[in-house]
C-alpha cells in the first residue's frame, strides 16, 4: 500500500510542479512540493516498517522535520511573488488542482485503517490528509479568481498551506520526540 501511494505522489508532484510553473501559482506549487516530500515521507516509512519504535520515531521526526522545509519554502516563494507580482492562470490551476485532489483521495482511503498503528503511520496519514485539503484550496481558489480577477488569493492560500505544513510539522515532532527520546534513555523498550 505504501508503494502505492509512493508513486501516486512523485506523479502528483511531477504534475502539479510543472503546471504550477506553467500557471504561475504559488498555490499549484506548495501543493506539489507537498506531494514530494510526502513521496519521500512514505519512502522513508517503507525503511522502517517493521523496525523498531526508536526507528520509526525517527523517521516520524524526518517528515516533521521535511513539512517544516517546505513551510519555509513556501512562505520564501510568497514573498518573491509579491515583490516580483504573479498572475496565476485560473483554468490551469483548475486542471491540474481536479487530478491531484482524485489522486490523494484515493492515497488518503488507502491509509486511513492504518492510521493508528504507530507515529509513523499516523505522520504518513497526516501528510495525505493535508494533501486533500490543500488540493480542496487550491480548486476553491481557483474559483475565486476566475471569479473575481483577484489574483492575489493565490498568494494567501500559498501562505494558508505553508501555515498548514508548519502545525503538521510542529505536530509530528512534537509527539515523535518523546518516543525518539526515551528509546535512546532505554533503548530496549519498545523493540
Amino acid at each position: 500500500m505504501l508503494w502505492a501511494v509512493l508513486a501516486i505522489n512523485i506523479f502528483i508532484f511531477l504534475a502539479e510542479f510543472g503546471a504550477g510553473v506553467w500557471a504561475d501559482s504559488t498555490a499549484l506549487q506548495g501543493d506539489s512540493l507537498d506531494s514530494l516530500g510526502d513521496a519521500l515521507v512514505y519512502g522513508l516509512s517503507l525503511m522502517v516498517l517493521g523496525r523498531s519504535l526508536r526507528a520509526r520515531a525517527g523517521a516520524a521526526l524526518a517528515k516533521g522535520g521535511t513539512q517544516l522545509v517546505f513551510a519555509g519554502a513556501v512562505l520564501a516563494e510568497v514573498a518573491r511573488k509579491l515583490i516580483v507580482g504573479a498572475a496565476p492562470l485560473p483554468s490551469v490551476m483548475a486542471v491540474a488542482a481536479s487530478v491531484a485532489l482524485i489522486a490523494n483521495v484515493t492515497c488518503l482511503a488507502l491509509l486511513t485503517r492504518f492510521r493508528r498503528d504507530d507515529i509513523n503511520m499516523r505522520s504518513v496519514w497526516l501528510c495525505s490528509r493535508n494533501d486533500v485539503i490543500g488540493n480542496a484550496g487550491v480548486l476553491l481558489t481557483t474559483a475565486l479568481i476566475a471569479w473575481t480577477g483577484w489574483r492575489w488569493l493565490d498568494l494567501i492560500f500559498g501562505a494558508g498551506l505553508a501555515l498548514l505544513f508548519l502545525r503538521t510539522g510542529i505536530e509530528v515532532l512534537s509527539t515523535a520526540w518523546p518516543q525518539f527520546s526515551s528509546q535512546h534513555l532505554n533503548p530496549n523498550v519498545g523493540d
